[in-house]
Protein backbone atom coordinates (compact mmCIF):
# COMPACT_ATOMS: atom_id res chain seq x y z
CA UNK A 1 0.00 0.00 0.00
CA UNK A 2 2.91 2.09 1.35
CA UNK A 3 5.32 1.04 -2.02
CA UNK A 4 2.23 2.22 -4.49
CA UNK A 5 1.42 5.49 -2.77
CA UNK A 6 5.08 6.65 -1.65
CA UNK A 7 7.23 5.16 -4.58
CA UNK A 8 4.32 4.44 -7.54
CA UNK A 9 2.23 7.71 -7.27
CA UNK A 10 4.22 10.57 -5.58
CA UNK A 11 7.89 9.27 -6.10
CA UNK A 12 7.68 10.98 -9.53
CA UNK A 13 7.20 14.11 -7.49
CA UNK A 14 8.74 14.11 -4.55
CA UNK A 15 12.13 13.27 -4.86
CA UNK A 16 12.76 11.49 -1.42
CA UNK A 17 9.95 8.84 -1.72
CA UNK A 18 12.76 6.90 -4.07
CA UNK A 19 14.00 5.36 -0.98
CA UNK A 20 10.26 3.23 -0.92
CA UNK A 21 11.54 1.93 -4.17
CA UNK A 22 14.20 -0.24 -2.32
CA UNK A 23 13.31 -3.33 -0.73
CA UNK A 24 15.97 -3.29 2.12
CA UNK A 25 14.34 0.16 3.60
CA UNK A 26 10.93 -1.60 3.19
CA UNK A 27 12.38 -4.53 4.54
CA UNK A 28 14.02 -2.29 7.94
CA UNK A 29 10.37 -0.31 8.14
CA UNK A 30 8.17 -3.62 8.23
CA UNK A 31 9.96 -5.53 10.66
CA UNK A 32 10.10 -2.43 13.11
CA UNK A 33 6.41 -2.22 12.00
CA UNK A 34 5.89 -5.64 13.30
CA UNK A 35 7.78 -5.13 16.28
CA UNK A 36 6.24 -2.25 17.22
CA UNK A 37 2.55 -3.70 16.88
CA UNK A 38 3.69 -6.93 18.93
CA UNK A 39 4.79 -5.24 21.85
CA UNK A 40 2.00 -2.49 21.78
CA UNK A 41 -0.75 -4.65 21.19
CA UNK A 42 0.59 -7.00 23.74
CA UNK A 43 -0.60 -6.77 27.16
CA UNK A 44 -4.26 -5.29 25.01
CA UNK A 45 -4.41 -9.24 23.58
CA UNK A 46 -2.78 -10.92 27.13
CA UNK A 47 -5.74 -8.84 29.01
CA UNK A 48 -8.36 -10.03 26.87
CA UNK A 49 -7.38 -13.62 26.72
CA UNK A 50 -7.85 -13.69 30.70
CA UNK A 51 -11.16 -11.88 30.55
CA UNK A 52 -12.51 -14.26 27.71
CA UNK A 53 -10.38 -17.53 29.86
CA UNK A 54 -8.80 -18.39 27.29
CA UNK A 55 -5.64 -20.11 29.21
CA UNK A 56 -3.36 -23.42 28.84
CA UNK A 57 -4.39 -26.64 29.31
CA UNK A 58 -0.84 -28.89 30.44
CA UNK A 59 -0.93 -32.38 29.12
CA UNK A 60 -1.11 -34.64 32.14
CA UNK A 61 1.57 -37.01 31.06
CA UNK A 62 4.19 -33.71 31.27
CA UNK A 63 6.74 -32.62 33.56
CA UNK A 64 5.58 -32.13 36.68
CA UNK A 65 7.02 -28.17 36.64
CA UNK A 66 4.79 -27.32 33.94
CA UNK A 67 1.37 -27.58 35.91
CA UNK A 68 2.27 -24.07 37.44
CA UNK A 69 1.54 -22.93 33.59
CA UNK A 70 -1.93 -24.02 34.16
CA UNK A 71 -3.97 -21.66 32.94
CA UNK A 72 -1.90 -19.08 31.31
CA UNK A 73 -3.27 -17.68 28.52
CA UNK A 74 -2.61 -19.04 25.07
CA UNK A 75 -3.73 -18.30 21.32
CA UNK A 76 -1.20 -15.12 21.24
CA UNK A 77 -0.06 -16.34 17.82
CA UNK A 78 -2.88 -14.25 16.95
CA UNK A 79 -0.82 -11.24 17.67
CA UNK A 80 1.97 -12.89 15.14
CA UNK A 81 -0.31 -12.98 12.79
CA UNK A 82 -1.80 -9.39 12.80
CA UNK A 83 2.13 -8.11 13.60
CA UNK A 84 3.02 -9.75 10.03
CA UNK A 85 -0.15 -9.31 8.11
CA UNK A 86 -0.30 -5.68 8.65
CA UNK A 87 3.43 -4.42 7.47
CA UNK A 88 3.47 -6.61 4.79
CA UNK A 89 0.12 -5.64 3.30
CA UNK A 90 1.72 -1.41 3.68
CA UNK A 91 5.10 -2.25 2.73
CA UNK A 92 5.12 -4.71 -0.13
CA UNK A 93 4.45 -4.70 -3.47
CA UNK A 94 1.05 -5.88 -3.53
CA UNK A 95 1.42 -6.69 -7.02
CA UNK A 96 3.61 -9.43 -6.06
CA UNK A 97 1.82 -12.71 -6.63
CA UNK A 98 4.44 -14.30 -4.15
CA UNK A 99 3.27 -11.87 -1.45
CA UNK A 100 -0.03 -13.34 -1.75
CA UNK A 101 0.89 -17.02 -1.91
CA UNK A 102 2.72 -16.45 1.44
CA UNK A 103 0.32 -14.28 3.43
CA UNK A 104 -2.57 -16.56 2.39
CA UNK A 105 -0.57 -19.44 3.27
CA UNK A 106 -0.08 -18.42 6.74
CA UNK A 107 -3.30 -17.40 7.04
CA UNK A 108 -4.62 -20.89 6.21
CA UNK A 109 -2.57 -22.62 8.43
CA UNK A 110 -3.21 -19.62 11.07
CA UNK A 111 -6.85 -20.69 10.68
CA UNK A 112 -6.36 -24.86 11.25
CA UNK A 113 -4.70 -24.32 14.46
CA UNK A 114 -6.81 -21.55 15.90
CA UNK A 115 -9.83 -24.30 15.18
CA UNK A 116 -7.66 -26.35 17.62
CA UNK A 117 -7.03 -24.27 20.19
CA UNK A 118 -10.42 -23.48 20.20
CA UNK A 119 -11.49 -27.19 20.50
CA UNK A 120 -9.16 -27.50 23.26
CA UNK A 121 -10.74 -24.79 25.13
CA UNK A 122 -14.35 -25.79 24.71
CA UNK A 123 -12.87 -29.40 26.04
CA UNK A 124 -10.93 -28.00 28.82
CA UNK A 125 -8.76 -30.41 28.03
CA UNK A 126 -5.07 -30.71 26.01
CA UNK A 127 -7.05 -32.13 23.22
CA UNK A 128 -8.21 -30.24 19.80
CA UNK A 129 -8.96 -31.64 16.52
CA UNK A 130 -7.83 -34.83 16.12
CA UNK A 131 -5.23 -35.94 14.29
CA UNK A 132 -6.59 -36.98 11.12
CA UNK A 133 -8.61 -33.85 11.30
CA UNK A 134 -5.81 -31.15 11.33
CA UNK A 135 -4.16 -33.60 8.75
CA UNK A 136 -6.80 -33.35 6.03
CA UNK A 137 -7.30 -29.87 6.53
CA UNK A 138 -3.30 -29.30 6.00
CA UNK A 139 -3.38 -31.66 2.73
CA UNK A 140 -6.25 -29.44 1.50
CA UNK A 141 -4.26 -26.42 1.88
CA UNK A 142 -1.51 -27.53 0.34
CA UNK A 143 -3.11 -28.75 -2.04
CA UNK A 144 -4.46 -25.19 -2.76
CA UNK A 145 -0.91 -24.43 -3.05
CA UNK A 146 0.60 -26.37 -5.46
CA UNK A 147 -2.39 -25.49 -7.43
CA UNK A 148 -1.32 -22.30 -7.30
CA UNK A 149 2.30 -23.01 -7.53
CA UNK A 150 1.63 -25.29 -10.94
CA UNK A 151 -0.75 -22.04 -12.14
CA UNK A 152 2.36 -19.51 -11.93
CA UNK A 153 4.79 -21.87 -13.75
CA UNK A 154 2.43 -22.36 -16.27
CA UNK A 155 2.97 -18.71 -16.94
CA UNK A 156 6.50 -18.52 -16.44
CA UNK A 157 5.80 -16.92 -12.86
CA UNK A 158 7.13 -19.88 -10.95
CA UNK A 159 10.44 -21.97 -11.23
CA UNK A 160 10.01 -26.13 -9.94
CA UNK A 161 14.03 -26.23 -10.38
CA UNK A 162 15.36 -27.11 -6.48
CA UNK A 163 18.78 -25.33 -5.13
CA UNK A 164 20.70 -27.86 -4.22
CA UNK A 165 23.64 -27.27 -1.35
CA UNK A 166 27.16 -27.41 -2.64
CA UNK A 167 26.56 -28.06 -5.98
CA UNK A 168 26.82 -25.15 -9.13
CA UNK A 169 24.79 -26.29 -11.72
CA UNK A 170 22.69 -29.46 -10.61
CA UNK A 171 19.37 -27.88 -10.24
CA UNK A 172 16.93 -30.85 -10.27
CA UNK A 173 13.65 -29.95 -11.88
CA UNK A 174 10.90 -31.52 -8.79
CA UNK A 175 8.13 -31.91 -11.86
CA UNK A 176 9.87 -33.01 -14.85
CA UNK A 177 13.27 -34.99 -13.72
CA UNK A 178 11.30 -37.70 -11.02
CA UNK A 179 9.65 -38.59 -14.09
CA UNK A 180 11.80 -38.37 -17.08
CA UNK A 181 10.44 -35.98 -20.09
CA UNK A 182 7.41 -37.82 -21.59
CA UNK A 183 4.23 -36.09 -21.63
CA UNK A 184 2.40 -38.62 -20.23
CA UNK A 185 4.70 -38.77 -17.00
CA UNK A 186 3.55 -35.14 -16.58
CA UNK A 187 0.53 -36.45 -14.33
CA UNK A 188 2.84 -38.23 -12.50
CA UNK A 189 5.46 -35.50 -12.01
CA UNK A 190 2.92 -33.50 -10.41
CA UNK A 191 2.16 -35.46 -7.78
CA UNK A 192 5.27 -36.03 -6.78
CA UNK A 193 5.69 -31.97 -6.52
CA UNK A 194 2.59 -32.10 -4.45
CA UNK A 195 3.79 -34.94 -2.28
CA UNK A 196 7.17 -33.16 -1.62
CA UNK A 197 5.65 -29.92 -1.32
CA UNK A 198 2.97 -32.10 1.55
CA UNK A 199 6.66 -33.18 3.32
CA UNK A 200 7.85 -29.80 3.65
CA UNK A 201 5.15 -27.35 4.34
CA UNK A 202 3.03 -29.67 6.39
CA UNK A 203 6.35 -31.22 8.05
CA UNK A 204 7.56 -27.65 9.21
CA UNK A 205 4.11 -26.60 10.31
CA UNK A 206 4.39 -29.68 12.52
CA UNK A 207 7.77 -29.52 13.44
CA UNK A 208 7.39 -25.60 15.37
CA UNK A 209 4.01 -27.17 16.91
CA UNK A 210 5.76 -30.17 18.56
CA UNK A 211 8.78 -27.73 19.61
CA UNK A 212 6.19 -25.32 20.98
CA UNK A 213 6.40 -26.74 24.82
CA UNK A 214 8.79 -24.48 26.42
CA UNK A 215 8.53 -20.92 27.06
CA UNK A 216 10.04 -18.66 24.47
CA UNK A 217 11.66 -21.60 22.61
CA UNK A 218 9.78 -21.78 19.56
CA UNK A 219 9.49 -18.07 19.03
CA UNK A 220 13.28 -17.67 19.72
CA UNK A 221 14.21 -20.27 16.78
CA UNK A 222 11.92 -19.02 14.54
CA UNK A 223 13.71 -15.71 14.94
CA UNK A 224 16.83 -17.59 13.91
CA UNK A 225 16.01 -19.46 11.05
CA UNK A 226 13.42 -15.59 9.97
CA UNK A 227 16.05 -13.88 9.96
CA UNK A 228 18.27 -16.50 7.94
CA UNK A 229 15.48 -16.98 5.10
CA UNK A 230 14.83 -12.90 5.23
CA UNK A 231 18.88 -13.22 3.60
CA UNK A 232 17.92 -15.84 1.63
CA UNK A 233 14.64 -14.25 0.36
CA UNK A 234 16.95 -11.05 -0.58
CA UNK A 235 19.94 -12.99 -2.79
CA UNK A 236 17.27 -14.84 -4.70
CA UNK A 237 15.29 -12.02 -5.77
CA UNK A 238 18.89 -9.92 -6.34
CA UNK A 239 19.98 -10.71 -9.73
CA UNK A 240 23.98 -9.71 -9.14
CA UNK A 241 24.10 -11.79 -5.66
CA UNK A 242 22.02 -14.90 -7.54
CA UNK A 243 24.60 -14.96 -9.83
CA UNK A 244 27.75 -14.47 -7.66
CA UNK A 245 26.10 -17.06 -5.22
CA UNK A 246 25.04 -19.47 -8.09
CA UNK A 247 21.49 -20.13 -6.90
CA UNK A 248 18.58 -19.85 -8.89
CA UNK A 249 17.52 -16.03 -9.19
CA UNK A 250 13.47 -15.84 -8.74
CA UNK A 251 11.94 -12.76 -10.21
CA UNK A 252 9.67 -10.73 -7.70
CA UNK A 253 11.25 -13.14 -4.82
CA UNK A 254 12.64 -10.26 -2.99
CA UNK A 255 9.62 -8.88 -1.81
CA UNK A 256 8.79 -12.03 -0.20
CA UNK A 257 12.38 -10.16 2.06
CA UNK A 258 9.64 -8.02 3.70
CA UNK A 259 7.34 -10.60 4.61
CA UNK A 260 10.20 -12.58 6.05
CA UNK A 261 11.51 -9.49 7.95
CA UNK A 262 7.87 -8.99 9.46
CA UNK A 263 7.71 -12.40 10.67
CA UNK A 264 11.12 -11.80 12.52
CA UNK A 265 10.00 -8.55 13.89
CA UNK A 266 6.61 -9.91 14.85
CA UNK A 267 8.44 -12.93 16.89
CA UNK A 268 10.83 -10.96 18.32
CA UNK A 269 8.10 -8.31 19.97
CA UNK A 270 6.40 -11.69 20.91
CA UNK A 271 9.36 -13.06 22.50
CA UNK A 272 8.76 -10.02 24.66
CA UNK A 273 5.94 -11.34 26.44
CA UNK A 274 6.76 -14.99 25.77
CA UNK A 275 10.05 -15.45 27.40
CA UNK A 276 10.82 -17.22 30.04
CA UNK A 277 8.35 -16.82 32.80
CA UNK A 278 5.58 -16.67 29.93
CA UNK A 279 3.26 -14.37 30.00
CA UNK A 280 1.43 -16.02 26.89
CA UNK A 281 1.23 -19.01 24.77
CA UNK A 282 1.31 -18.53 20.91
CA UNK A 283 -0.91 -21.52 20.77
CA UNK A 284 -1.56 -24.13 17.55
CA UNK A 285 -2.89 -20.68 15.88
CA UNK A 286 0.71 -19.07 16.07
CA UNK A 287 2.88 -22.57 15.87
CA UNK A 288 1.18 -23.87 12.52
CA UNK A 289 1.10 -20.42 11.30
CA UNK A 290 4.87 -19.60 11.84
CA UNK A 291 6.12 -23.25 10.41
CA UNK A 292 3.76 -23.18 7.50
CA UNK A 293 5.41 -19.68 6.43
CA UNK A 294 8.48 -21.09 6.89
CA UNK A 295 7.89 -23.98 4.42
CA UNK A 296 6.21 -21.82 2.20
CA UNK A 297 9.22 -19.28 2.16
CA UNK A 298 11.26 -22.23 1.20
CA UNK A 299 9.13 -23.94 -1.35
CA UNK A 300 8.93 -20.21 -3.10
CA UNK A 301 12.83 -19.64 -3.35
CA UNK A 302 13.79 -23.16 -4.18
CA UNK A 303 15.50 -23.86 -0.74
CA UNK A 304 13.62 -26.68 0.53
CA UNK A 305 16.81 -28.79 1.58
CA UNK A 306 18.51 -25.56 3.39
CA UNK A 307 15.37 -25.55 5.62
CA UNK A 308 16.60 -28.97 7.00
CA UNK A 309 19.38 -26.94 8.57
CA UNK A 310 17.99 -23.46 8.73
CA UNK A 311 15.00 -25.17 11.04
CA UNK A 312 17.59 -27.99 12.06
CA UNK A 313 16.11 -27.91 15.80
CA UNK A 314 12.74 -28.19 15.11
CA UNK A 315 13.35 -31.12 12.44
CA UNK A 316 15.59 -32.89 15.73
CA UNK A 317 11.99 -32.72 17.85
CA UNK A 318 10.41 -33.67 15.07
CA UNK A 319 12.17 -37.08 14.18
CA UNK A 320 12.56 -37.58 17.77
CA UNK A 321 8.93 -37.85 18.36
CA UNK A 322 9.24 -40.25 15.26
CA UNK A 323 11.57 -42.02 16.44
CA UNK A 324 9.72 -42.52 20.39
CA UNK A 325 6.52 -43.76 18.64
CA UNK A 326 8.43 -46.27 16.30
CA UNK A 327 10.49 -47.16 19.02
CA UNK A 328 7.75 -48.20 21.33
CA UNK A 329 5.27 -49.45 19.12
CA UNK A 330 8.60 -52.13 17.96
CA UNK A 331 10.04 -51.98 21.40
CA UNK A 332 7.63 -51.55 23.91
CA UNK A 333 10.49 -49.54 25.20
CA UNK A 334 10.87 -45.78 25.38
CA UNK A 335 13.98 -44.93 23.26
CA UNK A 336 14.20 -41.13 25.17
CA UNK A 337 12.87 -40.00 28.49
CA UNK A 338 9.49 -38.02 26.82
CA UNK A 339 9.43 -36.83 23.71
CA UNK A 340 9.93 -34.14 21.89
CA UNK A 341 13.42 -33.87 22.60
CA UNK A 342 13.49 -30.78 25.13
CA UNK A 343 11.38 -32.66 27.09
CA UNK A 344 14.25 -35.51 27.37
CA UNK A 345 16.41 -33.06 28.70
CA UNK A 346 14.06 -31.60 31.26
CA UNK A 347 13.72 -35.02 32.36
CA UNK A 348 17.56 -35.11 33.25
CA UNK A 349 17.16 -32.43 35.14
CA UNK A 350 17.89 -29.23 33.33
CA UNK A 351 16.47 -26.50 34.18
CA UNK A 352 14.10 -25.09 31.50
CA UNK A 353 15.74 -21.73 30.88
CA UNK A 354 19.36 -23.63 30.20
CA UNK A 355 17.20 -26.28 27.48
CA UNK A 356 16.02 -23.19 25.61
CA UNK A 357 18.97 -21.47 25.80
CA UNK A 358 21.27 -24.17 24.57
CA UNK A 359 18.69 -24.64 22.04
CA UNK A 360 19.01 -21.89 20.29
CA UNK A 361 22.67 -21.62 20.18
CA UNK A 362 22.19 -24.53 18.35
CA UNK A 363 19.45 -23.44 16.29
CA UNK A 364 21.73 -20.02 15.39
CA UNK A 365 24.68 -22.40 14.93
CA UNK A 366 22.89 -24.82 12.49
CA UNK A 367 21.12 -21.36 10.62
CA UNK A 368 24.64 -20.19 9.87
CA UNK A 369 25.93 -23.45 8.81
CA UNK A 370 23.21 -23.12 6.07
CA UNK A 371 24.23 -19.60 5.07
CA UNK A 372 27.86 -19.95 4.76
CA UNK A 373 26.74 -23.24 2.02
CA UNK A 374 25.65 -20.36 -0.67
CA UNK A 375 29.52 -20.02 -1.33
CA UNK A 376 30.46 -23.44 -0.25
CA UNK A 377 29.69 -24.45 -4.26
Amino acid sequence: MLYWLFFEQLFPHVTPFRIFGYVTFRTLAASLCALAISILAGPWLIRKLRELQIGQHIREDGPQSHLKKQGTPTMGGLLIILAVAVPTLLFANLRNLYVWVALGSMLGYGAIGLLDDLAKVRKARNLGLTGRQKMALQVLLVLLLGGCLLWLRAHGLYNTEMNVPFFKSWRPDLLVDSWMTTPWTYPLGAVFFLGFLWLVVVGSSNAVNLTDGLDGLATGLMIIAAGAMTVLCYVSGHAQFAAYLDIARLSGAAELTIFSGSLTGACLGFLWYNAHPAEVFMGDVGALALGGSLGVLAVLIKQEILLIFIGGVYVVEALSVIIQVAGFKMTGKRVFLMAPLHHHFEKLGWEESKVIARFWIAGLVMALMALTTLKLR
